[in-house]
């Protein structure tokens, strides 16, 4: 079986990603993004019209990889089951690409279109609804109540998230997001649901 080599643009990503993992806090120019590439700036804008579109086309890869993944998720297991695995899941994959993560905390996005702004807060705004609607319908099919509102539960959840994500980023990638993780979630799971 042949390895398929990936697309021109595919390549483009892939590029991106490596170079937002290798230089954190840096900023990424197309030009040097067309060196990593090894094509010429005029090459990239054949694929993608701007930097903009570029990293929308890894948050468009970060959507789909994580919420393909919840909603299989959501299809099996209790509720505090799915809940463990929706945030296990987003710090897996924040873990395994470390580059693209500095998108999901803006690191990669100072002086940025706003509107690649507005996408990663929509990004989390589905991930906590997606955790609210869990503890939610917990309620109704198996008779489960959230010890605050399932809306502050939710937000609480996304927020322990989100940090260890933060300081994943702010670590230069050395605290890994599932680190000691088990334990914090094994802290965190019986306040969830009220007993």
């Amino acid at each position: 079986m042949t390895e398929q080599t990936p697309s021109r643009k595919e390549q483009i990503l892939q590029a991106l990603a490596h170079m937002l993992e290798a230089e954190p806090g840096g900023r990424i120019t197309t030009a040097g993004l067309a060196r990593e590439v090894g094509v010429s700036e005029a090459a990239l804008y054949r694929h993608f019209p701007s930097k903009a579109k570029m990293f929308e086309g890894l948050i468009d890869f970060i959507e789909e990889a994580i919420f393909s993944r919840i909603n299989r998720i959501t299809g099996e297991g209790d509720a505090l089951t799915q809940v463990e695995q929706i945030l296990t899941l987003i710090l897996a994959f924040t873990e395994r690409n470390p580059g693209i993560t500095r998108l999901l905390t803006g690191d990669a996005l100072t002086g940025e279109n706003e509107r690649l702004h507005r996408r990663i807060q929509q990004f989390y705004d589905r991930v906590e609804s997606q955790l609210k609607q869990v503890v939610r319908d917990a309620e109704f099919k198996e008779g489960k109540r959230t010890a605050a509102t399932p809306t502050i539960t939710a937000n609480l959840l996304l927020a322990v998230v989100e940090g260890r994500i933060a300081q994943f980023v702010r670590s230069g990638f050395r605290i890994r997001p599932g680190q000691d993780w088990p334990e914090q979630w094994a802290l965190l799971a019986p306040t969830v649901f009220r007993d």
